[in-house]
Parts: C-alpha cells; structure tokens; sequence
C-alpha cells in the first residue's frame, strides 16, 4: 500500500482536493495534481536533506499547505511522519526530538525560535518557502515505496497520568483502516467539502483533515488562524461545506457565543472527545436541522464508535461500535479487541516498538496482545449505545485535549515558589473539564492571586498553553497515599 500512490496520485489530477484559507486572509484552491506534484517535490527537499527510508520526519507547521505536503511526502517515501502542534514549548519539543531523533524537521518559520531552544541536531527545513514544493523537483522524488501494513507510517503523543507523555506508532494499516469511520462515522460524499479544524499535530487532524476525505474522494478545508465562533458560522457558509467535524467545545461555544444558522450546502456534523449535553445538540438541531453526532475514540485506536449516519442521535452517547468493531464492557471499563480495529496502533515506541542503528524498525505488534483496557468507564443501555462516564485513570480531558497532570504538575514545581503541586480536572459548562492546581507553596511565599497568575503564565511557558491551569488553589500539603502517590480523587472531592 501507499497512500500517495493509490490515493493522491489516483485521484483526477484537476479534481479539487484542498481549499486552503491562509492566515493573512488569502484563500487558494489546490487540486489533486497540484498536490501530487507539490508533495512529489517535498519528497525531494526532504530525500536531499538526507533522509531515508524508515527515517522520521517532525513536521511543526499550522493548518497550511506545507504541512500537507509534507504528510503526504513522507507516505509516498516510506518515512515516519511525526507532527507536532504549533502550541508546542521548547520543553515539549526537547522531548519529542530526545526519543524520535528525527532525520529532519520541517519547521513553520513562526515556530523557529521555540524550535531553536530546543536544539535539534538534524537539518530543518522552514516554510514557507517555495523550493521546498517548486513541482520542477517533482522528478527528483524518491520512488514510491510498497508499504506492509505493519510498516510504522505515524508518530503522534498521548498524554498519560504517571509520566511523560508516550510515543504512539501506528503502522500503514492505519491509513488504508480509516475507511471504516470516514464511510460510517464522518460519511463524507465524493466532491462534498469536508472540514475538520483540528489543528495539525492531533491525532485526529491527522486522520480527518485530509486522509479520511480522500478515501471518500471529498475535498478538505485548510484554515489556518485561532478559533472565533462568530467567524467560524460564516465560514461554513461562505465555502458551502458539506461535513463539519469540530471538537464538542467549539460546537458549545458557537451555540452560545454566536448564532448557529441553516445552511443549504451543510449535510452533517460530527464531533468526537467528550460527550455533548441536549442543550448544544437541540440549539444547532434547532438552526441547522441537522443532529451532531458523536463519536469516540483514542489516539492508540483510532475511531471506534460513533453515532450512525441517517439516525437521529441519542443525546449525551458516544454512538455504537463501528461495524466489526467488537467492544464491550469489564467492569465498567470500555474494552476493546485490537483484532477487530484496523486502526489499532503497533505499540509505544520505546516499549513494544524499537528503531535499530541502520534505520530499521522492530515491532513487537499489540494488535496480538489480547484486550486493550481503554482507561475509560463507559456504560451501554438497551440499544447498545454506549455512554462516557470518566476516566478509570486520571488524565484530563479539556476541550477535548487530553492533559497528563504529570505535565502541569512538572511545570509547576518549577516555578522557585512552589514545593508540592497537583492537577486534577474540574467541571466546566462550555470545556467541560479544566485543569484545576493545588500547589503547596515554599516557606517564605504566600498565597495571592497575582502569584496564581504567575504560576499560570509560568505552565504556559514550560508546556503548551492549552494544558495551563485555569483555576489555581493554594494549599498546607496534599493528600497522599501511605505510598507517597496524590490521592486525586480526594482532591477532587475537597473542591471548594
């Protein structure tokens, strides 16, 4: 298999694939031969920088054209694509660089700086620049390479409660499989516009962008600029898109900030990573006559579940198992088997997967490793559909970022006034959790609210913003098991 090939290359050269709105305003139309050439020449760019086969490539650039280019160069060569977002810190990027070591790294120049602290040894390529796709090098591309299924093609991050966040590698399968979700969860239509806003370097912006539109031979939206809902309404208009895939919090906040409204082109909207209440779902039921349906899945599997198309939604529900998918419920917890997922991940890298001194790869597959446990209790009721409760384990999910509190807690500790830290997840009508600090604080500080301030701004420099604590509490110690580990679910009880 290979995507570039037997997708982008397949496709009619002068059919449209991307509409990209650039951040300065400007909007450009690309086709399916524009694509192939353009990616044919950052394939190019990147084989001249020195890398190979099996090689990863950290890509650290917005919702643009490039960054296309360069994903789809990196599946026509065989390279390992590992995007990272834009709201990365130095921190985070020195650690991604430590346990990737990447052959090269093509670098949004708006990221340069944050980049450069972190000290890559590896050439790196900045966009935007115009050699890197000049369709003239198109020639000098690598060839395209036959791919096995189990070949690693994608490394994406997922936060974990205990430590750093992991290295997800997912094999080729993961490309070819997500035709599942895009037939039965996103059901996009040849020639339909397609958006999801998830910014590139999420799991699902990898998969949804433009990989899930493609396999339904459906062009994707491309917007390059910070998320405003009253903006955001009259895009969906102005373009005339066919399917909109936002995140539940920018469905609550558009229901509440702006005023959702019926347009002719608009046939579905789907969302995924947190549960949305009846409220949001009858406001743009009310607007548009459509029902959001949701969906769920992991960074790990990919999607899993998601309300059918055709069907009108049970409120508050995750959906039911996309066809084959086998999942069910062990006390309480949501589990999976890996068999059934054809886009279950290969493994952690590090742990189940491993990269030799030549460039080569050994995958110990956990596909065959028996029932993934998914961490989330979910409960099922008489129709099958299946219902989110919470996390089994303590990561927060906010806006639906997934934040391991080991990073809030990390950067908390060092900041000079803070002894002891921890981070738990609080309620929020529109996020519907945010981060909540409690910080124990060294003798000789006291408790304030500029200090809170302080410590806030101090999370968003060690790490990316989005995981920033938005409610900061002081504290005279925390509560601790007799082994010394935070008792999060007593913190979360305390709640004042």
């Amino acid at each position: 298999m290979n995507f570039a090939r037997d997708i982008v290359e397949a496709a009619s050269p002068g059919a449209l694939a991307l509409v990209e709105l650039a951040r300065d305003g400007s909007r450009r139309e690309w086709s399916f031969g524009e694509v192939a050439l353009s990616s044919a020449a950052m394939a190019a760019s990147l084989r001249a920088a020195g890398v190979r086969r099996g090689d990863v490539v950290l890509t650290l650039v917005g919702n643009r054209f490039e960054w296309i280019c360069a994903m789809v160069a990196c599946l026509r060569a065989g390279y390992v694509v590992l995007p990272c977002t834009e709201q990365l810190r130095a921190k985070d990027l020195a650690q991604r660089l430590a346990l990737t070591s990447p052959a090269a790294i093509v670098c949004d120049e708006r990221n340069r700086a944050e980049l450069e602290t972190a000290a890559p040894d590896c050439p790196v390529l900045l966009v935007p620049d115009p050699a890197l796709i000049d369709p003239a090098r198109a020639g000098d591309a690598p060839p395209f390479a036959d791919l096995r299924e189990d070949e690693p093609c994608l490394i994406t991050f997922t936060s974990g409660t205990a430590g750093e966040p992991k290295a997800v590698v997912h094999g080729q399968r993961y490309l070819s499989g997500q035709a599942l979700q895009a037939e039965h969860w996103l059901g996009a239509r040849p020639g339909e516009l397609v958006w999801c806003t998830a910014a590139s370097g999420w799991s699902k912006s990898a998969r949804n962008v433009f990989i899930a539109p493609w396999l339904r031979g459906a062009p994707a939206l491309l917007h390059d600029a910070r998320f405003d809902p009253t903006e955001r309404v009259e895009i969906i208009e102005r373009e005339r898109v066919g399917v909109l895939c936002m995140a539940p919090t920018e469905f609550r906040v558009i229901a509440k900030r702006a005023q959702p409204r019926p347009v002719d082109s608009l046939r579905a909207l789907v969302a995924a990573g947190e549960a949305l209440d009846a409220g949001v779902l009858g406001a743009f039921r009310d607007a548009t006559g459509l029902w959001i349906r949701d969906g769920y899945g992991q960074t790990e599997t990919g999607q899993t579940t998601g309300q059918p198309a055709g069907r009108d939604p049970v409120p508050g529900s995750m959906g039911l198992p996309l066809p084959g998918v086998r999942l069910w419920i062990d006390d309480g917890e949501l589990c999976l088997d890996p068999a059934t997922d054809p886009t279950f991940f290969l493994g952690y890298l590090g742990e189940d997967v491993t990269r030799g001194e030549n460039g080569s790869w050994s995958v110990a597959d956990r596909r065959t490793g028996g029932p993934w446990r998914t961490g989330d209790r979910v409960a099922q009721d008489d129709g099958g559909y299946l219902h989110f409760e919470g996390r089994a384990d303590d990561v927060i999910i906010s806006a639906g970022y997934r934040i391991g509190p080991f990073e809030v807690e990390s950067a908390l500790v060092s900041h000079p006034a803070v002894a002891d830290a921890a981070a738990v997840a609080a309620p929020d009508e529109e996020r519907g959790s945010v981060v909540r600090a409690v910080v124990v604080l060294r003798d000789g500080h006291a408790p304030s609210d500029s200090l809170a301030r302080e410590l806030q701004e101090h999370v968003k420099a060690q790490t990316a913003p989005y995981k920033y604590p938005r409610i900061v509490e002081f504290a005279a110690e925390l509560p601790r098991t007799s082994s010394g580990k935070i008792r999060r679910a007593a913190l979360r009880e305390q709640r004042t």
